[in-house]
C-alpha cells in the first residue's frame, strides 16, 4: 500500500472522504432544484395563455371563456377543469388550443411541488445520496479521528444532517397521508 499523504495534520483520505460526501450532498441539492424547475416548466406549458382566478376557482382561456372544475381526484391529487364544448367548438383559435370536441381541459395539481408524487420520487433519490454521504463521512471518521480530521469529517456530517432535515419532512408528510 502507498503511504497516505498528509496536509498539515489531515490525511488525504479524510479530505477525500469529506470532499466526496460534500459532492454527494451538492448533487442531491442540484437534483432537487432541477426537478422542481422542470416540473414548474412542464406545468407552465400546459397552461400557457390561460389565467387562474383563485377567488373563482376557474381558469380563463385566452379568449375569455372560463373553464369549470369538473373533477377532484384526491388519490392522484389533481383537479380537472374543462371549458364548455359549445364555446370551444366555435372558438376561432380552437386548432391552436385543443383537438377535443369535448372542450379544452386543464389538469392542475392540488399539492404543491414538494408533496407531489414525482417530487417524492426525486426526493427519495436525493435522500439516498445524502444517506450515502453520511456513510462516507462516518466511515472516514471511524478511520481518521485525530483533531483536524474530526473537524473536517464532522462538518460533512453536520452539513448532511442539515440537508436531511430540509428534505425529509416533505417526503415523510406524503408517506403519512398514504396510510
Amino acid at each position: 500500500m502507498f503511504p497516505a499523504a498528509t496536509f498539515g495534520e489531515i490525511h488525504s483520505e479524510a479530505l477525500l472522504a469529506a470532499g466526496y460526501a460534500l459532492a454527494l450532498i451538492l448533487i442531491a441539492l442540484a437534483l432537487e432544484h432541477l426537478a422542481a424547475r422542470s416540473q414548474r416548466r412542464a406545468e407552465g406549458f400546459q397552461t400557457t395563455g390561460f389565467r387562474y382566478h383563485p377567488h373563482l376557482d376557474r381558469w380563463e382561456c385566452p379568449t375569455g371563456e372560463l373553464l369549470q372544475p369538473v373533477e377532484l381526484d384526491h388519490v392522484r391529487r389533481l383537479a380537472r377543469y374543462r371549458a364548455k364544448p359549445a364555446a370551444c367548438n366555435r372558438c376561432p383559435i380552437k386548432a391552436q388550443c385543443t383537438d377535443s370536441d369535448a372542450g379544452r381541459e386543464i389538469t392542475h395539481p392540488l399539492a404543491p411541488w414538494p408533496y407531489s408524487e414525482i417530487a417524492r420520487f426525486h426526493r427519495g433519490i436525493s435522500l439516498t445520496l445524502v444517506a450515502l454521504s453520511i456513510v462516507v463521512a462516518a466511515l472516514g471518521l471511524l478511520r481518521h479521528h485525530a483533531g483536524a480530521e474530526t473537524i473536517v469529517l464532522g462538518t460533512g456530517l453536520v452539513v448532511a444532517g442539515i440537508t436531511v432535515q430540509r428534505l425529509l419532512p416533505g417526503f415523510l408528510a406524503q408517506r403519512a397521508e398514504e396510510f
